[in-house]
């Protein structure tokens, strides 16, 4: 009889309960639960086991280019890390609100570590994250709209609950580039958040999207309500190299 229930929870996909039911008869301690403790113990193991599954597929789809965790950063005083204000960031709270967060400082300093970090807690909350290079990004929807599928990817950006947009302003943009990075902020304005990464203080941003008009509506969006985090000091990777 066990063995028919197995074979019926594998296939109705209750993969947490089956791996929990057959763990407990072959260790035989089905005898001491109860009928409420088993029907609890079987439905909290598929419970947990779906929540692992989703979380799983929220990193898969995000596309990280890092492993990072929150866990791992590291708050040096020459960096000019507020840890206070970063555990409030991994609370996520910022997504509920629509805000955005923007990350300044030189190469190395550990900007995109720390951007993926709070990406990966949205991601264990149940948030929708994607990560992109910013440049990287401009050059898919480029070959996108040629041929044929840029509404699609255009609509995958706008229902991520958190947009990660990495190294911006690596290159200056083009009337094209700019357009849909204005399509983009619209898109989320109000609707989702956004983490900039950028090599670049804020105050320079506005050369590097080029346009003054279209700078000033872009950054309009981007900066109000937005929390900044400006690094300093030496180059992490140059550190470890050291090391």
């Amino acid at each position: 009889m066990n063995e028919a229930t197995l074979e019926k929870m594998r296939k109705m996909n209750l993969f947490g309960m089956h791996r929990a039911f057959k763990t407990s008869i072959e260790s035989g301690k089905t005898d001491n639960y109860t009928p409420d403790e088993m029907a609890s113990h079987l439905i909290d193991s598929e419970w947990d086991d779906r929540k692992n599954r989703s979380i799983e597929r929220q990193l898969k789809n995000a596309r990280f280019r890092y492993k990072a965790s929150v866990e791992e950063l590291q708050f040096e005083g020459d960096r000019n890390i507020d840890k206070n204000q970063l555990m409030r960031f991994a609370d996520c709270s910022f997504i509920g609100k629509y805000e955005n967060i923007l990350i300044t400082g030189s190469t190395g300093i550990g900007k995109s570590y720390i951007a993926t970090a709070i990406g990966h807690q949205a991601c264990c909350l149940g948030y929708r994250v994607l990560y992109h290079s910013a440049p990287k990004l401009m050059s898919k929807l480029k070959i996108a709209k040629a041929d044929g599928s840029y509404i699609k990817e255009m609509a995958k950006i706008e229902k991520q609950d958190l947009l990660i947009l990495d190294d911006f302003g690596i290159q200056p943009f083009d009337a094209a580039g700019r357009a849909m990075l204005m399509e983009i902020i619209e898109d989320r304005h109000g609707k989702g958040s956004v983490i900039v990464t950028s090599q670049l203080p804020v105050s320079k941003w506005y050369d590097i999207i080029g346009d003054k008009t279209m700078a000033d509506a872009i950054l309009d969006r981007i900066i109000h309500q937005s929390h900044r985090v400006e690094l300093k000091g030496e180059s992490m990777r140059k550190k470890a190299k050291l090391k």
